[in-house]
């Protein structure tokens, strides 16, 4: 297996693990505010809040690292050539 992967793998399960601890002990209300797009503040469980910006944070950098350039165009074109 590439080490890479592996290393990648270790520092999610480590963040994962941060926001469980996390979650464990901020069980009090926080308040969110983002005026350009929520005109009035938002009121959640801190437990949430950590998961809902590490989700956000975790699908951007799925996207990032995803990439699609042309390495990927060019796999595609020459699987279906070979049908």
């Amino acid at each position: 297996m590439n080490a890479k992967v592996i290393l990648k793998s270790l520092l999610v399960m480590i963040v994962l693990a941060l926001l469980i601890l996390m979650g464990m002990n901020n069980r009090g209300l926080v308040e969110f505010s983002l005026p350009p797009l929520l005109p009035k503040g938002l009121r959640q469980p801190a437990a949430l809040m950590y998961f809902a910006c590490f989700a956000v944070g975790f699908l951007t950098a799925t996207v990032v690292w995803a990439g699609g350039g042309k390495k990927g165009a060019s796999s595609s074109r020459s699987s279906s050539e070979r049908k």
